[in-house]
């Protein structure tokens, strides 16, 4: 394929870190313009999915209540994690309502290199995520994503977090991210995580072409199969992608949520990391040294933080 789509190696990680996540009830196949359901009403929605989900969540492969789904859409890609978590909706709310708080859980991921938040010249909140292509690439080489930010519900049962991003990079457009939570008691709360993202065909046909040369031997989370010995048979391609960036985010969530306020930017990084290094056919890319000197030196370029 000739230029400006010469396949290098790095395109998967340029396309994968790229993707983010997000969580919401109503946010599958919905457009971008589609006005939110009710708090009440969406509440109930993402409760009755619990119900519904609840033998998968309880025969979950994961060692926990997780579900991981992916689709390949007509324009583009999707991914989707629902979860049982151990915290409460007041806890997950305080955590996740500011996008500063984003910044810190996003940065955790190992192509994240930088996280700035401001004023939409439109009014309103938004973040820039700076993505490098692979890990070991300088930040002066990271692309731009610039979501706009809202909470789009915030009750007492319910939370709903949306971001947006029009353009994206390698010809990538209509980022939708989203996050649901809804309280199931004092203790926890079910999640909903869930991303969605546009591409041309001429993106479409540069990935499938990565993933038949270079990265031919990475796999996804769902079992298709098994093999001759009885192994899982794990999903290719681009859901395959979808899945292990989808994993990767919801890490991040799962993370921060878990290390409290206050904790030292290198708990949390060490609690991320581990987590992926439970699943590494599908996440290990980079061993812990070094990717705590490249979130350290990050830290410190930026002055962001322990």
């Amino acid at each position: 394929m000739s230029s400006p789509f010469h396949l290098p190696a790095s395109w998967g990680h340029t396309l994968a870190g790229a993707i983010l996540l997000a969580v919401s009830v109503h946010a599958l196949g919905a457009s971008p313009d589609s006005a939110p359901a009710p708090a009440p009403a969406a509440a109930q929605a993402l409760r009755a999915t619990h119900q519904r989900m609840g033998a998968k969540l309880a025969q979950s492969g994961f060692g926990r209540p997780l579900q991981l789904d992916s689709t390949e859409t007509p324009n583009g890609l999707q991914g989707d994690i629902y979860a049982v978590v151990d915290h409460s909706l007041p806890e997950i709310s305080a955590a996740l309502m500011e996008p500063s708080r984003w910044c810190e859980l996003l940065t955790l991921h190992v192509n994240n290199r930088r996280c700035r938040t401001g004023t939409a010249p439109q009014g309103g909140e938004m973040l820039t995520l700076f993505v490098v292509r692979r890990y070991d690439k300088p930040v002066e080489q990271a692309f731009q994503l610039p979501f706009a930010y809202r909470v789009a519900s915030a009750t007492q049962e319910y939370l709903s977090v949306e971001m947006n991003a029009p353009k994206g990079p390698l010809g990538t457009s209509n980022y939708r991210v989203t996050l649901e939570a809804v309280a199931l008691d004092g203790q926890r709360s079910f999640l909903h995580f869930s991303y969605s993202y546009d591409h041309n065909m001429m993106v479409r046909m540069a990935t499938q072409a990565y993933l038949a040369t270079f990265g031919r031997n990475k796999v996804g989370f769902t079992v298709m199969g098994r093999d001759a010995d009885g192994q899982p048979d794990y999903i290719r391609g681009t859901r395959g992608l979808v899945e292990r960036n989808a994993m990767r985010y919801f890490l991040t969530l799962d993370a921060y949520l878990s290390s409290g306020a206050g904790v030292p930017a290198e708990r949390r990084e060490r609690s991320w990391f581990a987590a992926a290094e439970q699943y590494p056919r599908q996440l290990h890319e980079i061993d812990l040294d070094t990717y705590l000197a490249i979130k350290r030196e990050d830290r410190q370029r930026d002055g962001a933080g322990r």
